[in-house]
């Protein structure tokens, strides 16, 4: 299993890069951000400097979306990063939620994602691609190479992952709900005719080993409201008795809102309808054997990646303890 980090651009940027440096130091072979540049940094343009700061650690958003960027602009940006550095690249993607929701827009339509997913990484790799009616080619693209992993959790969006994308992003460590989105999008891949092991699987979820426990899930409780933001689509789309898990719906009858001033925040005062439950089993909590647990349990149910969000109070400590977990795993 691979490992990567997920941290948010907050100024200064020369932080996210230092703690990606230390990261990849411990074993984490994946760095991702947060792309939402109206609530945090650019990540761009950050990414090129985690990229000089590291020898190998693969970088990209988690997740970008059709809606913030021109296309051709985001194939650019991945392109001048992969030619420079040498395909050290991934692009994780979906319809859009915090970069769309603060100014304005909603999120993309699956239609949409799926020709965005195309033309992007036509363009990245130097092949053309049609925009707005005309076809399009960068020009100065050598060898490039770029893998589109998709994030969602509805059925017709594990639908397309499987059909479509070269990877899938599940932002959730639930057992139940990983076993559900996998089995989904690899029977996609095989109705469509192709190998669902040629798809990479990554697992995204906070993660924060110690024994105060009734701490960790304060410092943790954000993840569950995230979650609900897409949750709350699913249930506006489906119904809370449709073909989603009630692992996956349940938990937000409570839910009455969203500030997105806090988002991915540890303390986000609209996470309060999450209970300790779904913290418990949406993130890894308690001692670094309960992580070992869970990560082996997520491998057998076909996870390639595990990437920690570090959206709390102990990140460097959290990082010290994944060097030991990454070590035993791999013994």
């Amino acid at each position: 299993m691979d490992f990567g980090v997920v941290l948010q651009t907050d100024p200064p940027a020369r932080e996210v890069v230092r703690l990606m440096k230390d990261a990849e130091d411990r074993g984490f072979g994946y760095g991702w951000t947060f792309d939402s540049c109206v609530l945090w940094q650019e990540p761009f343009v950050i990414f090129s400097q985690i990229l000089a700061a590291t020898s190998s650690m693969v970088v990209g958003p988690m997740v970008t979306s059709p809606g913030t960027r021109d296309w051709s602009v985001t194939a650019s940006l991945f392109a001048t990063l992969n030619d420079m550095f040498g395909n050290r690249t991934v692009c994780g993607i979906g319809r859009g939620d915090s970069a769309h929701r603060v100014v304005g827009k909603p999120p993309s339509t699956l239609a949409t994602l799926r020709e965005s997913m195309h033309a992007i990484k036509e363009l990245a790799e130097g092949r053309p691609a049609v925009l707005s009616g005309q076809e399009v080619r960068i020009p100065w693209v050598r060898n490039g190479r770029l893998e589109m992993w998709m994030a969602g959790y509805g059925p017709k969006a594990l639908r397309m992952a499987g059909e479509h994308a070269d990877g899938f992003i599940l932002q959730c460590a639930d057992p139940a709900i990983a076993r559900w989105t996998i089995g989904s999008v690899q029977e996609a891949a095989r109705a469509a005719g192709r190998d669902p092991a040629g798809i990479t699987i990554c697992v995204a979820a906070p993660a924060y080993a110690g024994d105060d426990l009734a701490h960790q899930r304060e410092q943790l409780r954000w993840f569950g409201g995230m979650v609900g933001n897409h949750v709350a689509d699913l249930v506006a789309r489906y119904g809370d008795s449709g073909p989603v898990p009630r692992e996956l719906t349940d938990y937000i009858r409570e839910r009455q809102g969203y500030d997105y001033a806090h988002h991915g925040r540890a303390g986000n005062p609209s996470t309060d309808f999450v209970p300790d439950e779904i913290v418990d089993r949406f993130c890894l909590t308690g001692p670094a054997s309960a992580h070992i647990e869970r990560l082996q349990e997520l491998k057998e149910l076909g996870v390639d990646q595990f990437s920690v969000y570090l959206m709390h109070d102990e990140r460097e400590r959290t990082l010290a303890a994944y060097e030991d977990i990454i070590g035993k795993l791999a013994s």
